[in-house]
């Protein structure tokens, strides 16, 4: 794919990317890399509840009731680690927790939120589209 090149367009100004992939580092590519974090199964939810307000753990085990506390914790600890959630941990009688939103994380969110209102106007079609498809390839 010598010299190949991703030229993206939008009717709207300031959407353009032009990309030449023969020179990218697909070992090292920031896209690759911040895309496989947040485009996991749960960190989107997470993000999304914690743009409206800070939460404690036990808040975001109740809201999302099909998650382990496992994968919560694991969440919310990649999260951390990316720097788009904090933690804070009060001196109270058991310690409790509460995660929020970084600046990192807002800025992450203000784009993000354009993709889910995307995902929730297109999802009716997209699945009409998967079943034309399947229908298809039978």
């Amino acid at each position: 794919m010598s010299g190949a090149v991703v030229n993206l367009k939008s009717k709207e100004t300031g959407i353009r990317r032009e990309i030449d992939l023969s020179n990218l580092d697909f070992n090292n590519c920031p896209v690759r890399d911040m895309m496989q974090q947040i485009g996991g199964k749960w960190s989107t939810l997470m993000l999304e509840a914690l743009s409206q307000r800070p939460y404690r753990f036990g808040e975001l085990r109740r809201m999302i009731p099909d998650i382990s506390q496992r994968m919560l914790t694991q969440t919310l600890r990649d999260l951390q680690r990316d720097g788009y959630i904090e933690r804070e941990v009060f001196p109270t009688k058991p310690p409790s927790v509460e995660y929020r939103m970084t600046d990192l994380g807002r800025s992450l969110y203000g784009t993000l939120a354009l993709l889910l209102n995307w995902a929730e106007a297109n999802h009716d079609a997209v699945r009409g589209a998967r079943l034309r498809f399947d229908s298809a390839s039978v």
